[in-house]
């Protein structure tokens, strides 16, 4: 059997046993393509994350179906039931809560079990939480890497962002409101203090968009009594560390630690932010500095 099967479906009729991943609105009801809603109007199945809200969704734009539940829970379940439908040659459609299904949403393990058992799958595009931001960021576009929600555990946070310290593309990430300034915090400690967006309530009433320097970002956010919506955060990929004077760095580091002015946590973050470094880094050069200066005494 070829590795691919054909997907030209110009004329929107539907192709019985075919899975159809569907993109939804993330927040206006009306970033809705009118080839999902056709679709939508026409398969047997929609396979949704929130049945419940999926509905209401459907009857703003009368579209009647009928809806089974899909989501992280029962997953594994519902995909093997959903691919025996697909193989009997029921039509299926995929739908999440907001945006692009199986991006940070339930998804992977029916379109892995649907590509395996050699079934057609066709993406009907629209809205991406991801790439909305991106393309009002003001942030390289030309290459970027979505990374989606960080781990909920600190260690593992750490991890992850040590590891994407280096990365040169634009980073994208989901946050929760309620986990947002404390990202924020940790991205400045191990990154350094890097351009950054942050995109909340996109396309909705109070849509905001914050730009700048992630410290001015947590600064702002911090400031709030309480903060509300989904975030899409976008920051600024590493740049050449060939480029710091790192010269003038340590200089800086020697000058305040002979001045003993600052505890060395409190100096780090200043130089950190002043060359838009890890202040992890810094912390460290500074203590090895601090070794150096104490043994030539």
């Amino acid at each position: 059997m070829p590795s691919t099967l054909p997907t030209n479906n110009l004329n929107n009729r539907l192709s019985p046993g075919t899975l159809y991943i569907v993109a939804t609105p993330i927040g206006n009801r009306n970033d809705i393509t009118l080839r999902a809603l056709n679709i939508l109007r026409s398969v047997d199945v929609i396979a949704a994350e929130d049945t419940r809200k999926t509905r209401r969704f459907l009857a703003q734009h009368d579209v009647k179906g009928r809806l089974v539940s899909y989501h992280e829970h029962n997953e594994k379940e519902k995909a093997l039931k959903l691919i025996k439908q697909l193989i009997q040659g029921t039509s299926v459609a995929l739908v999440s809560n907001a945006g692009t299904p199986t991006l940070s949403d339930p998804g992977y393990r029916l379109i892995e079990s649907a590509v395996a058992s050699g079934l057609p799958i066709i993406p009907i595009p629209g809205v991406s939480a991801a790439t909305a931001a991106l393309s009002v960021s003001g942030l390289p576009t030309d290459s970027f890497t979505f990374i989606g929600f960080m781990p909920k555990k600190k260690g593992k946070r750490l991890t992850l962002l040590g590891d994407l310290a280096a990365e040169s593309r634009t980073l994208i990430f989901y946050e929760s409101p309620k986990r947002v300034v404390t990202l924020l915090e940790e991205m400045v400690n191990v990154l350094g203090d890097r351009s950054g967006m942050l995109a909340r309530e996109m396309t909705k009433l109070h849509e905001e968009f914050l730009r700048g320097r992630l410290t001015e970002i947590a600064e702002n956010l911090a400031g709030r009594p309480e903060i509300k919506g989904e975030c899409t955060l976008l920051v600024a990929g590493c740049e050449n560390s060939d480029s710091v004077d790192w010269k003038s760095v340590r200089s800086e580091i020697q000058m305040a630690l002979r001045l003993k002015t600052k505890p060395i946590s409190q100096l780090a973050r200043i130089v950190a932010k002043k060359y838009g470094l890890p202040k992890n880094k810094i912390y460290e050069e500074a203590l090895k500095i601090q070794e150096q200066m104490t043994g030539d005494r």
